[in-house]
Order: C-alpha cells, then structure tokens, then sequence
C-alpha cells in the first residue's frame, strides 16, 4: 500500500473515532517556535536517560545524502494503521529531538570563546589593509612624478642603443652567410671520414640558419644545395648500413644508427637494413654458386649472369657440390650472425634510444617498432636462407655419391638446420622433408649394397683373427669419431680407457652446440672432416703384443693345458708345460677381441649408418632397420656356416628362443632359393631380402686334426659376440636417435637377436664335440661286454680307456689350436660340456644294450664310470660335471624295489624309451607280471610324450 493511501485511512479513522490522545497532545508546540524552548518542560534531565535516547536514534538520521525522514517514519508504519502506535511513535521522536537540540546547544556555548577570538583576528587584519592601501597611493604619486621628469633623455639613449645593436646583428649575419658558404667543403670532409653524425648535425645546422636568414637572397640558392647535401648523405649512409649485412662492425654500425636517429628516420632505418638483408642473401647465394659453375664449365662461352639462380644449381658438378654447398654455408651464416649481432646490438642500447629520441611516447613507439620488426625478421631471413640451401641441394642429383661426401653434405645441412632453429626456433620442415626422401631413397639403394657387400664378405671369409689391441672397440674406427661427446657422458657403460681413445677426433656434442653464443667468433662450417687421422688398433701378432703388460702368469689358462699326465696304454709321460709357457705369453679371452674382417666392415658399415642417423633423425628409425638387418644376416649366416648340422645330429642342441630368432630372420631377410621340382618362387617376395651365402671352399669343416674346423668356428662365433656386445654398448645412443614410439622394436631387436648370439655356442660347438670322439666305437667296444658276471671286478673295461684317449686326443688337438687362435675359456668349458654329455649319454646307451645284467655287472658299471670320471679329472676342468646323475641314477635304479622303481620311472623322463624298457629287462628281482606292468607303464609314458 503506497503512503497516499496510508495517509487516506489515518483521515478516516480520525473521522470516525475521537482520539483520547488529541487532548494530551499539546497544539502549541506545532506553531513554528523554536524547538528547543517548546520542549523544555518535559526534556529528560537524567544523563543516562539522554544516552538511551541517543542510542535508540536509528541510523538513518545520522545520514547526510539527503533521505527523506517523514517519507521513512511513514514506510515504517504498517498495513493497518493504530492511531494509538501513531502517537507512541510521535512522543518518541520528540523525547529524541529534544535530546538532540540539547546536545546541540550544549556543543554551541561549549565553542563560544574560539568564536570571539576568531573574530578578533578578523578585525585587526582589517586595520592592516588600510594601512596598506594608503601606502600605496602614496607610492603612486612619487613614481608619477619620476616619470614625468627623466622621459626625454631616456628615449634618447635607447635609441641609440638600439641601432648599435641592429648593426651588432647584421654583422653576426653577414659571418654567418660567409660560412654557409663555406660548408660545403667541410661536409665532404666529414663523410670521407665516415663521421654521418658530425655531418648531418652541421647539414641541419645550416638548414636551420638559412632559414633564419632567408630573406636575403643569396640565401634561397644555398638552401636548396643543402637540402641535396642531406639527400646525398642519407644515400652513404644506406651504403653503410647495407655492409652491416655481411660482415657486422658494432662500432659502424653505432654510427649509423646515431646517423638515422638525428636524422628522426629510425622506422625507415630498420625498413631498409631488411631489405639490405635480403638483397645480401639473394647476391651472396647467387655469386658463390655463379663462381663454381663458370669454374666448372671450363668454356667461358656460355653466360650465366642471366640466369636464374635455381637453374645455376642444377649446373653444379658433383665434385664441387660439396665445397659450394660449405662456401654457401659460410656466406650464409655471415649474413645471419650479422643479423644476431644487429638485435644483440638493440637490446643493448634500448635506454640509450629513449634519452636521445624527442618525446617519451615516441621513443617508446620507437622501441616497439624496432623490437618488433626485428622479431618478425628473423624468419624472414631465415626463411630466404632456407630457400637457397633447399634449392641447391635439391638441384643436383645425390644418387651418385659415395656414403662419406653424402653424409658430409647432411651434416652440412644438418648443421644449417640446428642453426635456424636457434636463429628463430624454426623447425625447417620444408628443407627437412626434401631431404628426408632424397635420403631414405639414397640409403635403401646404398643399404641394397651393403648388403650385397656382406654377402661377398662371408662368402670368401677365410675365418682367421684379425690381430687388433687388447683394448680394441668400436670407438677406435674412424667411423665412430662423431660419438666423442657421448662416450664421455657419465651415462655411457664404457671405461674410462676407451673414452680417452676417442677423445682424439669427433664433432658431434652430446648437448646442442649454440652457434650464436659459443662460436661467434668462428664459422661453424670451417671444421674439417679428419681426414688424415690414421686408425691405430692393429696390433703385430697376438703373441707379442704389448710386451710390457704381458706376464709369465697362467692364471687364465685352461688347467688341462697345465698338468702332466700319464697315457695308460703306453705309460709314456706327457708334459704341456711348455706348451703352457707359450700360451700364457699369449692372449686370452680378457685380453684379445677375436674379429675378423667382415667383422670389422659390419662395425665400420654400423659408424656410418648412425653418422647418418646423427645428420637426419627423421629417418633414424629406417637406419636402425637396415642396421638390423646387418647384424642379423651376419647373425643367421655364423650359424648356418657353423651350426645348421648340430640341428641335425641333435635336435636338442638349440633352444627355442634361438630356433624362433633363426626362423623370424629366415623368412624377413633371406630370399627362398628354387629347388628342382619345387613350385617356383614368388620373386617380389625376394625383392627385398638376401640370397643365402654359402660358405668358402677354403674353410675346411672336416679334417679331424684341425677338430673339424674348430679355430674357424671360434673366429666365427667369439666374433659375432663380440661384434654383440659392441651394439649392447651402443643401444643407449640409438634409444636416443629414435621416437619413444619406435622403442619397442629396438628393445625386441636386442632382446631377440642380439642377446641371442652366445647362444649360437651351443650349436657349434657341439658339431665339433659330436666328432671330437668316436663315440660310436666306444659303445660297439661296450656292447661285447659281459655285464652278467657273478664275480665282483677290480679292473675296469677297456672301453673307458678308449674313451679317456679320445678326450686326451681332443686336449692335444686344442692346445695345438690355441697356438693358432687364443680359445676362450668359455669356449673350453662349452666345448668340454658338450663331450663330457655325449660320453654319459654314450655310457647310458651303452648300459641299455646290455641283454643280461646282474648285481656284479651293476657294480662293474659304477666302477668303469668312476675310473672314467677319476681320470677325467686329470685330463679337463671341469666342475661340476654335467649330467653326471644322468648316468649314476640310471645304474642305481637296477637296485630299486619295485614300489620305488615305478615312481622313479615316472620321475626320469630325460631316459629313452629303449633305456627305459632295457633296464626293466635287465632287473632280476622282480616277477613277470610287474614287469609287464611296468613295460605298460612306459609304452603310455611314451604316448604322452609324443
């Protein structure tokens, strides 16, 4: 309900209903007398009281914006209105008036005397005024008085003054003039001396005194020569400012910025420094590439100034490509550090732009303007080099370039592309791509050779060591210079030796070179490839190498190498200590790497193929490809030389994760070869791999004293190892060349072919074991035994002799070898493994022949198979012996009852089927009807075994 209405109800109720109120209230108070005095009779003397009434003032009184109090008394009331609440109200704001206006008064008298005082000041500063007025009038009329009485003779002086002083000024002008005349002379004098600031001040200097003095005559034709002077020398000044491009001088360059500020063109300045700078890039390009092709043509016929400049790069031979590409290079980043100089230069002097420039606001204009033209400039620039570099790569023809200048010509631009990214943090993609396909197509080709290489390489590997340092590793081929940096990071595995030897030559650094910061002061693209550095780990022999460092010690030396013994047929004493003496002056395992030429070729191939990983990332992961490829021809090649036929004397000889790396290889990397009466092979499907190499006619696999080629085969296998382990110490930089999301491949590639290569032991050495000893007469000697004799022997069998002189004829044979080739230990005990198996297994099948056997002929067994194992013991040094248990568990099974030999069946299932069924046979202690049933029980062994 809005107030008209509220106040319409309060006039009806008044109407209606006499108020008994209206008689207390008293009329008079409404006449307009002063408040305070018509409420004196009934103001609350009581302090507190007063204080009461003060607080319980709302706070919109105490408001001083103006706010209607009646309008707010009268929002206050409510819907229905009560006459009665009306004048409760009413008592209430008076009681609060009256507290009020007595504060009031009270404040006033309180502040009474500063008021009397205050106006007494008032008056006395009245008094002074007048006073001061009439001393002025008086000061008037005294100086009327002057005036009037000196006026004649004062005119008289100033006028003479005054034309002493007009002749004063026009003889200031005539001197003037006289050397505007003469400054023409001197302003040539200045810009011969190259001082544009000392000149442009006196040019305007002039300008501006000729226009003071234009109203002479002579004057009109000195200033428009002036005004062609300053033309004139904001032309040398560009000039100047343009041989800032190529070669930066920060002190010219100084005075022509100071030039172009006097001069209040510092916007135009920075215009034309970028035009200079691109003119600078397009006329060096186009000269050096101008000069190698008038040089290479010989004919000076023909006239190249009119041509384009991407036609003068398809004119280029391929033997000056490289040098243009490294002069182009040079130029190129003359143009570029000049440019980095330049904003080096503003960045330094950016205070000093804003003192000397007029008016703050335009300074800082200034400022920005250059900041930012010289921001956007940079990959203007670089974006103008790019171009001349992509354009003269992509002109000639890279096909035809050996592997060395082509991955010179990519870490040339390789080089130019790390300096356009620090230059503007350009990432060079179009130059990238260019060169990512030319390359890729260049190095499947070259990669198509290589192999083919190998190929030639293992076909006609003779298999001998190659004599190299004891300390012999990748780093030491030239090849592998680049990787100086890395190897000496503390993340690399190699010792502190082989860091030493690389730290000789190299270019490459772990870390990203900043051309700008640390190479200012030289061309990044003057270093030279070492071309003249000799490789120096040949060693002359590996018998007298490093004198020094070689000792009379036979620590390492096999202990059957060492000992005498006593051949037990002919009781003829047989020494090796000389031979010992010889073997300890030579190298072992610790000391010499066994590699071979192909060997070292794969090594040299694998530098250069991470050179240009190095050069161009983006086809890192291809070369890591073919660089698999390499290892895994020569990987499956070793093996197929070497250890294909241990596969088919003995299925067991190689393990599964070595048979799935040898058929994973097979059918990704060698080509199917057409056998008669075959279906024909599919040729695209051989497009891509290698013909099977086949070994050389002069590797003897046979002859039994030789071992069946066994120098050969430790050649082969200890240098595929170690060939291994160089590339287990280079797979952090190659995890370092390729995305995170090619990784996986790397890690499969080491895992299942590179760790396997120790594996490829087994195999060969067991074709050598398998022949070492003529197993198969010691068994036909075993299989005329009696074994059913019924007195206890003393005395063993021949056969065991038999078998001791075949071993002591294999330890004869491998000291001769070793005179050859040094044997590892590791190769030893493989290779004594592999006989020591074969002779249990001999052993065990021999026993299994046996038709009848008792308790004594049990016995006899046990004691050939000690002597054996007594006499072993002085021959090799082995320990422990393998599958010893094979043969000791199958001869005390004869004893077993026959609850006990039921589960011991089950237990054993290393055993043949035959052996199984030979011993039950051969046991005496058991009835028929077990017997049958353990015959059932290995027939269903044999079942499930299949």
């Amino acid at each position: 309900m809005d107030l008209k209405t509220r106040i319409k109800s309060i006039l009806k109720k008044q109407d209606s209903v006499a108020s008994s109120t209206e008689e207390v209230i008293n009329h008079d108070s409404f006449s307009g007398g002063p408040v305070v005095t018509k409420y004196k009779q009934v103001k609350p003397s009581n302090p507190h009281e007063e204080q009461e009434i003060l607080d319980s003032i709302e706070k919109i009184y105490y408001n001083t914006e103006g706010i209607d109090t009646s309008h707010f008394e009268l929002r206050k009331q409510p819907e229905v209105l009560d006459l009665g609440d009306i004048d409760l109200d009413r008592i209430r704001l008076r009681k609060q008036l009256q507290v009020v206006s007595k504060k009031v008064s009270d404040l006033v008298l309180q502040n009474h005397p500063a008021y009397a005082q205050e106006l007494q000041r008032v008056m006395d500063l009245q008094k002074t005024l007048q006073y001061a007025s009439v001393i002025c009038a008086n000061g008037r009329s005294q100086l009327s008085v002057a005036r009037n009485t000196f006026t004649a003779a004062s005119l008289n002086m100033l006028a003479s003054y005054r034309k002493r002083q007009q002749l004063v000024s026009l003889l200031k002008s005539l001197r003037t003039i006289k050397t505007l005349q003469r400054t023409d002379v001197r302003l040539r004098e200045l810009m011969e001396e190259e001082d544009y600031c000392g000149a442009i001040q006196l040019c305007l200097e002039c300008q501006k005194a000729a226009s003071t003095y234009r109203h002479f005559t002579c004057i009109s034709e000195l200033n428009s020569k002036l005004q062609d002077t300053l033309v004139m020398i904001e032309e040398q000044i560009d000039v100047a400012l343009s041989k800032t491009c190529s070669n930066f001088d920060e002190a010219h360059y100084e005075k022509v910025q100071t030039a172009y500020r006097l001069l209040g063109k510092t916007q135009t300045a920075m215009d034309q420094l970028h035009m200079h700078f691109t003119s600078a890039i397009h006329n060096t390009a186009f000269q050096i590439v101008l000069g190698y092709v008038e040089l290479c043509s010989g004919t000076g016929r023909e006239n190249f100034h009119k041509r384009q400049y991407t036609d003068l790069c398809k004119n280029v031979t391929q033997e000056s490509f490289t040098p243009c590409l490294i002069d182009l290079s040079k130029a190129l980043w003359e143009v570029m550090k000049s440019y980095h100089k330049t904003m080096c230069w503003h960045e330094e002097h950016e205070e000093d732009s804003e003192e000397t420039e007029d008016g703050k606001a335009q300074a800082d204009f200034n400022k920005h303007y250059i900041k930012q033209k010289l921001e956007h400039g940079l990959s203007r620039i670089w974006q103008d080099v790019q171009s001349k570099v992509k354009m003269f790569v992509l002109g000639t023809d890279l096909s035809g370039f050996k592997l060395e200048e082509f991955i010179r010509v990519l870490d040339l631009v390789n080089r130019m592309i790390e300096i356009g990214e620090e230059f503007c943090r350009s990432k060079s993609e179009g130059l990238q791509d260019s060169l990512k396909q030319q390359s890729l197509n260049y190095f499947k080709n070259h990669h198509r050779y290589r192999m083919e290489e190998l190929r030639m390489f293992l076909e006609n590997e003779g298999w001998e060591m190659c004599p190299v340092k004891s300390s012999f590793s990748f780093v030491h081929l030239l090849e592998f210079r680049f990787m100086k940096s890395w190897m000496k990071s503390p993340n690399t595995s190699l010792n502190s030796s082989t860091a030493d030897d690389l730290s000789e030559g190299g270019v490459l650094n772990s870390s990203k070179r900043r051309y700008f910061v640390e190479e200012a002061g030289k061309n990044p693209f003057d270093e030279k490839p070492d071309e003249d550095e000799n490789e120096d780990f040949f060693s002359g022999s590996w018998d007298d190498e490093d004198n020094g460092d070689l000792s009379d010690s036979d620590s390492d030396v096999p202990d059957e190498l060492k000992q005498d013994y006593i051949d037990e047929l002919t009781g003829e004493g047989k020494s090796n200590r000389q031979i010992k003496r010889r073997i300890s002056r030579g190298r072992n395992e610790k000391f010499i790497p066994i590699v071979t030429n192909t060997t070292l070729n794969v090594m040299r191939v694998i530098g250069k193929y991470m050179q240009m990983m190095t050069v161009l990332k983006p086809i890192a992961f291809d070369v890591i490809l073919c660089m698999s490829q390499l290892f895994d021809y020569y990987f499956y090649t070793v093996y197929s030389f070497f250890g294909a036929d241990a596969v088919l004397m003995h299925e067991r000889s190689i393990n599964n994760r070595l048979s799935m790396a040898l058929q994973r290889i097979h059918s990704n990397l060698i080509a199917e070869s057409h056998v008669p009466g075959a279906p024909p092979v599919d040729q695209t499907d051989n497009l891509e791999k290698m013909p099977q190499a086949y070994l050389s006619p002069i590797v003897d696999l046979h002859r039994k004293d030789q071992l069946y080629g066994l120098a050969e085969r430790v050649v082969a296998v200890e240098s595929l190892i170690f060939l291994a382990k160089q590339l287990d110490l280079l797979q952090p930089h190659l995890e370092s060349m390729i995305p995170s999301n090619k990784k996986a491949f790397l890690q499969q590639f080491f895992s299942q072919t590179v760790n396997m290569a120790e594996e490829v032991r087994k195999p060969v050495y067991w074709s050598v074991s398998t022949q070492a000893v003529n197993y198969d007469l010691v068994q036909g000697q075993m299989s005329s035994v009696r074994w059913d004799i019924k007195d206890i022997m003393s005395q063993h069998n021949p056969y065991v002799d038999s078998m001791l002189r075949g071993f002591e004829s294999v330890a004869q044979l491998l000291v001769e070898i070793n005179r050859r080739v040094p044997i590892p230990r590791v190769v030893y005990q493989t290779l004594w493994e592999h006989c020591v198996r074969l002779a249990n297994r001999t052993f065990v099948e021999g026993y299994s022949n046996a038709k009848k056997c008792s308790n004594e002929g049990r016995a006899l067994m046990q004691l050939d198979y000690q002597q054996f194992l007594m006499k072993l013991d002085t021959i090799i040094d082995l320990k422990p012996i393998p599958e010893k248990d094979f043969v000791e568990s199958y001869i005390k099974a004869y004893y077993l009852p026959e609850n006990q030999l039921d589960s011991w069946l089950q237990d054993h299932k290393e055993y043949s089927n035959k052996q199984f069924l030979a011993l039950i046979n051969s046991v005496d202690h058991i009835n028929k009807k077990s017997r049958q049933r353990l015959v059932n029980l290995v027939e269903d062994m044999d079942r499930n075994r299949r």
